[in-house]
């Protein structure tokens, strides 16, 4: 009886470390998947998307550290409030204090907020610089041009690109190999993706031919007014491979919604060649592209 005990023990040990170590291989083909194809929203997200430039990684660090503060004083403000409210109730205070001044209160109350400003605004302004301050000079230079309700790229570069790209119909989905919904989500995916190449510093020119739009890219930390009639300048450095996803964010008419913003971060070697049959066939230059990084992610995900 102890030997089939044992023998049982033994057998139920072995099968909660096969387990485990399933487990351990999902979660890491998961986060092999998940690197590779970077960042998009999701559901019941409270915090920022996984950062892919060092400017996000400021931005990330900026909130976080604001909040040291806004939580200590909304706390504050909500303990004054409730005090306020238990001790000078008209029950146990009938007659009323008629105090008007007091000056350590005052001078605690003009100082405080100094302070706190302070060490919110120093910080902020430095963010700020570094957002309108590249460090280097860009070596790809993209024109976005905001339309109702698609966006144009333009790739400045000896023979020009140029190309829209605008929101995939689900049932263009299997024509363009996007049916994996992980990868390519609901109202994110688009026909054609931007496609930079990783650790490149690109600068994007935005304009608009209608209405004001909005290029923006979480991830990336950037987001700029297309306004007809002038050009805004942003740029990144993306330093992770992977597909993005962003929004146009203005209030820019009825398919709002339905004006998404995908950039894809490839290798130099995948780019150039991108780019090359992007010239004379761009779906099939797509097509390719996503093969390669499909492949790529595979051997990754088989490796862990």
């Amino acid at each position: 009886m102890r030997k089939f005990l044992a023998g049982a023990k033994f057998l139920a040990s072995a099968k909660a470390s096969a387990n485990f170590v399933a487990s351990v291989g999902a979660a890491a083909i998961l986060f092999a998947g998940a690197s590779a194809h970077a960042a998009q929203p999701q559901p019941w997200e409270t915090t920022f998307q996984p950062p892919a430039t060092d400017i996000m990684r400021q931005i990330e660090w900026f909130g976080n550290y604001s909040m040291w503060f806004v939580v200590p004083i909304t706390a504050l403000v909500l303990f004054l409030l409730a005090y306020c409210i238990f001790r000078f109730r008209a029950s146990v205070n009938p007659v009323p204090s008629k105090t008007s001044h007091n000056t350590l209160i005052e001078v605690i109350w003009t100082v405080g907020p100094v302070v706190v400003l302070l060490c919110l605004a120093i910080p902020s302004f430095q963010l700020l610089t570094a957002q309108y301050t590249p460090p280097e000079e860009a070596k790809l230079t993209i024109k976005a041009t905001g339309n109702q309700w698609n966006w144009d790229y333009e790739y400045q570069v000896d023979k020009t690109l140029s190309f829209n790209s605008a929101i995939l119909a689900d049932a263009d989905r299997a024509a363009a190999g996007k049916e994996d919904r992980a990868v390519y989500p609901r109202l994110l995916t688009v026909d054609n993706e931007l496609v930079v190449p990783v650790n490149t510093m690109t600068r994007v020119l935005v304009t608009a031919t209608d209405v004001i739009h909005a290029f923006a890219m979480p991830s990336f930390g950037i987001k700029t007014d297309a306004v007809p009639g002038r050009i805004n300048e942003v740029w990144f450095k993306a330093e992770k491979e992977g597909l993005y996803y962003g929004q146009c964010s203005e209030l820019c008419g009825k398919d709002h919604a339905f004006m998404p913003i995908a950039i894809r971060v490839v290798s130099d070697a995948q780019y150039n060649t991108w780019l090359a049959a992007a010239r004379t066939d761009l779906p099939g230059a797509n097509k390719a592209l996503m093969a390669q990084v499909d492949s790529a992610d595979k051997v990754a995900a088989a490796g862990n």
